[in-house]
């Protein structure tokens, strides 16, 4: 009897773990994922039923900025083109040497793009209920927090012009298109997630942040005060008062150095030495501070996304959650567009690959071609062998790839026996078809 595998799965009906097995021959070429058209899962004790996603939902997947789905990013570049076009206008538009009958092209331009804005503004106030952290909240109270939320707030000024042409207002000079522009590029903002990951990292690290500002601040005062004192004499427009001196020292501390205040005096030159010297500490510290946030939170973000991706592959969600986080720090995510190739025949087999979302085409040596889906795995036969890749891979659409090193591979096989025998058994079935095509060509 072959033997058997063991995979976690939840009765619809009582919401208990089972364990359920598959056998070795009943292992796919591609891990089709379960269909249960609406099932049944527990909700804080009470047994609910899944629905399909509304048209709302489905609208507010496609604009949450940081969906990974291809549809997203989709809509994310389309913004983005349509921005660009509506501040490179409001840009040329400031030239005020240009020909009228291309003023006119450009107002038009950005009063078109500023339609576009007023109508995503609508699209988001009505699928803001959808959003977690509004989901206890009604829809009218949810509608407002976003209202009144970063994003909202953005959107709300980047429609402004929309009311200034209602009432009657128009696109005449410089300063008008320099109000679009200033508008519009805040919406640039929400495309970076950089700027939340800036906040957490402030958030995070604001002791050591908190003592480098305290530490500018002694310095600082510190500074200004013996300038005040040396210089004083000499220079009473200058460093006659502490406000004054303050200047001095604030732009010899952040190193800039204007050059419109320079002590005379041998103390004050000291001083300013001392001054210059001290403030690289300063900034070398603040930037140390910074640079490691930055780098603990990029490491926690990308371990977040690793584990979201690794959900999704059957062959991970069978393993406890110790298991699986052994596994996430191993890991790499790596996202490939439609058409793309993944690897090539006789390329080295120093990794394997997971499907985490996509499609992938096999093109075997005998001219034949195999297509896996989200779930499946390729690559393990060269790994295992140690051997040139057999086979080209690549993407029948856009596709999330999970990529595990030969290395890394090994270290958790000595961990997890379990994933290891999996990838086996699976590599030894594809070798016996691959078998199987190459007897059945000679015939």
């Amino acid at each position: 009897m072959p033997r058997a595998h063991f995979v976690r799965l939840e009765s619809a009906e009582r919401n208990v773990p089972v364990e359920t097995p598959i056998s070795r021959a009943r292992i796919p070429y591609m891990v089709e994922p379960r269909a249960v058209p609406p099932y049944r899962k527990t909700l804080y004790g009470r047994s609910v039923t899944a629905t399909a996603p509304t048209l709302r939902a489905k609208l507010y997947a496609l604009l949450r900025y940081s969906d990974p789905t291809p549809g997203a990013r989709q809509v994310r570049v389309v913004h983005l083109i349509v921005l660009g076009i509506g501040i490179f206008a409001v840009i040329l538009l400031s030239v005020d040497e240009l020909d009228g009958q291309v003023r006119q092209v450009l107002r038009v331009t950005i009063w078109t793009v500023t339609f576009i804005f007023f109508v995503e503004y609508l699209v988001r106030l009505w699928v803001a209920p959808e959003t977690p952290r509004y989901e206890h909240e009604s829809e009218a109270k949810a509608r407002l927090r976003w209202a009144m939320s970063m994003p909202g707030l953005i959107g709300l000024l980047a429609i402004l012009p929309a009311f200034m042409f209602f009432g009657g207002y128009a696109i005449t000079g410089a300063d008008a298109a320099s109000v679009f522009c200033i508008l519009w590029i805040l919406k640039v903002g929400l495309h970076a997630p950089a700027f939340s990951t800036l906040a957490r990292v402030v958030s995070n690290e604001r002791a050591p942040i908190a003592s480098v500002l305290i530490l500018f601040a002694i310095l600082l005062m510190m500074a200004a005060t013996a300038a005040h004192m040396f210089e004083r004499v000499k220079q009473p427009e200058q460093f006659g008062s502490l406000p004054g001196a303050m200047w001095w020292a604030v732009v010899t501390l952040t190193t800039t150095g204007y050059g419109d205040v320079v002590p005379l005096t041998l103390g004050g030159r000291l001083v300013g030495s001392l001054l210059m010297i001290s403030g690289i500490a300063v900034l070398a510290l603040m930037t140390g501070v910074l640079a490691t946030g930055f780098a603990q939170e990029e490491r926690r973000r990308e371990y977040l996304r690793v584990w979201e991706q690794v959900a999704r592959v059957p062959l991970f969600a069978s393993l406890g959650v110790v298991t699986l986080s052994e596994i996430v720090g191993k890991l790499r995510t790596r996202y490939y567009p439609q058409r793309i190739t993944v690897v090539r025949r006789g390329d080295p087999g120093d990794s394997m690959f997971f499907i985490s979302s996509g499609e992938v085409e096999v093109r075997l040596p005998n001219g034949g071609s195999v297509r896996l889906g989200e779930g499946a795995f390729f690559g393990e036969m060269a790994l295992l062998e140690r051997q040139p890749r057999t086979a080209t891979v690549a993407t029948t659409k856009p596709t999330t790839l999970l990529v595990l090193y030969a290395s890394d591979f090994y270290e958790i096989a000595s961990h997890i026996p379990k994933l290891a025998e999996a990838v086996e058994i699976e590599a030894k079935r594809r070798r016996e078809e691959n078998l199987e095509r190459q007897a059945a060509g000679k015939r």
